[in-house]
């Protein structure tokens, strides 16, 4: 009788164990913990961004971005020509374009795109995931975990995401993102992982698709990203116009 119990007392603390291990995941500690690895609490980095249409036709844009803590973001355009000297700020969910014709900061919203393509302003101004939502574990495999990621509240661009996290790096894969109906908008893909130094190790290329834009897609291309503290001042509509000061 003792050695029939023995394996039913070892399966049951090994069940017991499995129990308290999923039970203690703490699925928002890894979302904040996947977000330092995107980036510092505050930095500065170049991007380009590239709308492929399904021709092939593409645009490209080039920007000079800063950030600062977990609701502060502004960036400057570069490239092309028509478009330099315009800047976005972003600061909470609160959103404004500069444009040097116009001479004052337009409010913008989330879901619009100052570049086109399938990118919209929320991803292009991104904040910290973990700010924005709440994480739930869907899944776990040897090497990624599946994150359900909620919105916190009604004004962030998606109400619910899929995020799959790379064990390794901790760094995102692919994210999933959902409209409050259920229905799909977009797939972001992480890829190309760089050493961009300063400890900073993370994917150097985003590239997102739509099933609400057939056959269009959309790239965006890190690199400099660089510690850098700044002043509050920065992230202010009277400043929008001489972002360029910071690259001097």
């Amino acid at each position: 009788m003792q050695k029939l119990l023995k394996p039913a007392l070892l399966a049951l603390l090994i069940f017991s164990h499995q129990a308290w291990s999923a039970a203690e995941f703490d699925a928002n500690a890894l979302l904040k913990q996947v977000d330092e690895k995107l980036s510092p609490p505050s930095y500065e980095m170049y991007r380009k961004l590239i709308n492929i249409e399904p021709d092939g036709k593409r645009k490209e844009f080039v920007l000079y971005s800063v950030k600062k803590g977990q609701d502060k973001m502004l960036a400057l355009f570069l490239d092309p020509a028509s478009e330099r000297g315009r800047s976005t700020l972003r600061l909470g969910d609160n959103q404004w374009l500069y444009i040097p014709n116009v001479g004052r900061p337009l409010r913008i919203t989330s879901l619009q795109s100052v570049v086109g393509g399938v990118f919209n302003n929320s991803d292009i101004m991104q904040l910290d995931f973990h700010v924005e939502y709440s994480a739930t574990l869907l899944e776990e495999t040897a090497d990624q975990w599946l994150l359900e990621l909620k919105a916190r509240h009604q004004a962030v661009a998606y109400d619910r995401l899929k995020m799959w996290v790379d064990k390794a790096s901790q760094s995102p894969l692919t994210i999933e993102a959902y409209a409050s109906s259920g229905m799909l908008i977009k797939t972001l893909r992480y890829s190309e992982m760089k050493d961009f130094g300063h400890g900073i190790k993370r994917p150097s290329q985003l590239q997102t698709d739509s099933p609400l834009f057939k056959g269009h897609k959309s790239v965006m291309l890190f690199s400099g990203i660089k510690p850098r503290a700044f002043a509050d001042e920065v992230f202010s509509l009277s400043f929008m116009p001489r972002v360029g000061e910071l690259r001097q």
